[in-house]
């Protein structure tokens, strides 16, 4: 774990159940053969979507549907599919539904655009009819306590294809956030009431782990790293940064020798994400690893494993989901307004997302590190120009977790040279404005800015984890 591969995140498994009402099939010869062929295409398009896909066959009846649902549930699905060509009863899906503990999709595409109604007969129409029993599998799904979405279109659709990739990807994150291993090292800082969570409240809200650490669990590996290793991953941060003339060889190298030992700690502990922050004192052991973790933190993030600073495991968190959405995500809070340009300036000291870097990132030294104890290398970069989006976790009062969410755009501008990711984001409103609509939705003051408007995958993400998701668009 020594360079920038990202590592391969298990695949999304989607499971897929293709449905219609048998007693049509002796009446219509050809309609069978015909729904088997649209779910073939079906099963052929979801496994493009960058997934495994868990495909059951066609069932006909409440039996066939109750033998696919065992063989889903089996199958440990992250989505279930289920593909109306025709009219079919509830009875043959609410069993797949309850028994998967799988969220559900259901898909009504039919053939074409639009049926040839001058020539066709019964059976040709019954292709073109699973619109007609989503209103009942809907009922029946919410009588029976079973969330649902559905996408409706045709075979070829690209914009129903657009919703069922993000139910997909959604999917996926889920899984990441319920599969998930959560490091958690060290100490809160002090005073940092926004940033405190209760860990039993990841695991409600999302699932997955939260592994306590110690900054100790660092300390014992840093000791064991060699030399040779120290000056390879030191060839690597100036192969992948352009150093400032402000950097110091000695605080390059105890950086260097730090990123190796975290990279263990990572892989010892199976972590899919981290937060960490230690104070420290005079330039003791611990002191020292604290400043030293930005340099292997940002590598560890550009390569999918989102760290962040100040302790913060909700924004670690948020991290990882913008991340698996495609879109980067880096530790950001506010840093000023610009109301002469209607911009505003958010950021972070510390470690920050390489791979969303509108340049090659820079490395700068630093004396003192502004809030905290210790000094070495800092990282600092801008975001790319374009469409971005800040996306943030909060805590209610009831421990609900929810997302909060804004689109905007990176633009330039000037722009602080003091070891800081700086990025200038114009929200399309008077910067004021939008800094008191976000300050009042409940987000914590730190959160993630990725590349991309991700309102709509985002929004897929929160209803397929039950969360409330505030859009601030003043």
């Amino acid at each position: 774990m020594s360079t920038l591969t990202r590592g391969t995140p298990p695949r999304t498994k989607v499971g897929l159940v293709a449905g219609g009402l048998g007693a049509y099939w002796p009446q219509f010869p050809d309609l069978l053969p015909q729904l088997e062929r649209s779910s073939a295409r079906v099963a052929e398009r979801m496994t493009a979507l960058d997934c495994d896909v868990v495909d059951v066959g066609f069932i006909s009846d409440a039996q066939e549907g109750a033998a696919a649902a065992e063989r889903l549930r089996v199958a440990g699905c992250d989505l279930i599919v289920g593909f109306l060509t025709t009219y079919m009863t509830a009875t043959m899906l609410v069993p797949i539904a309850q028994r998967s503990g799988a969220p559900v999709l259901l898909i009504n595409l039919q053939p074409t655009e639009s049926m040839d109604h001058a020539a066709f007969d019964t059976g040709q129409w019954l292709a073109y009819c699973g619109a007609c029993p989503l209103p009942e599998m809907a009922n029946a799904f919410m009588r029976c306590g079973v969330p649902f979405r559905s996408v409706s279109g045709y075979l070829e659709d690209e914009r129903a294809w657009e919703k069922i990739g993000r139910w997909v990807r959604a999917a996926g994150v889920r899984a990441a956030l319920r599969r998930g291993r959560h490091g958690l090292m060290g100490h809160l800082y002090p005073g940092m009431l926004d940033v405190a969570t209760d860990l039993t409240l990841v695991s409600a809200n999302f699932g997955g782990h939260v592994e306590v650490l110690e900054f100790d669990d660092l300390r014992v590996r840093v000791e064991k790293v060699t030399d040779a290793e120290t000056d390879e991953r030191t060839k690597l941060a100036r192969e992948v940064f352009e150093l400032a003339d402000t950097v110091n060889e000695d605080d390059l190298s105890w950086a260097a020798r730090v990123s190796v030992g975290l990279d263990r700690l990572v892989a010892d502990f199976e972590l899919d994400s981290l937060a960490y922050y230690h104070r420290g004192l005079d330039g003791e052991i611990h002191e020292r690893l604290g400043a030293g973790m930005i340099l292997g933190a940002s590598l560890l993030t550009a390569r999918g494993i989102p760290a962040a600073g100040e302790y913060e495991l909700r924004t670690s968190l948020a991290m990882l989901i913008m991340d698996r959405l495609g879109g980067g995500g880096s530790f950001t809070e506010l840093q000023a307004l610009d109301f002469a340009r209607g911009h505003v300036e958010m950021g972070h000291d510390g470690p920050a997302h390489l791979a969303i870097s509108s340049r090659r990132p820079l490395l700068r030294g630093l004396g003192v590190y502004h809030g905290k104890r210790g000094w070495g290398v800092s990282v600092e970069f801008d975001v790319a120009r374009g469409p971005v989006t800040a996306f943030g976790l909060r805590q209610r009062h009831d421990g609900a977790f929810g997302f909060v969410v804004s689109q905007g755009e990176v633009v330039g501008g000037p722009l602080l040279q003091i070891g800081n990711t700086t990025s200038r984001v114009d929200f399309g409103c008077d910067p004021g404005e939008w800094t008191d609509a976000w300050s009042a939705s409940g987000i914590s003051h730190h959160w993630a800015l990725g590349t991309g408007h991700r309102v709509d995958d985002l929004r897929a993400v929160a209803d397929l984890l039950g969360a409330e998701l505030v859009h601030v668009q003043p």
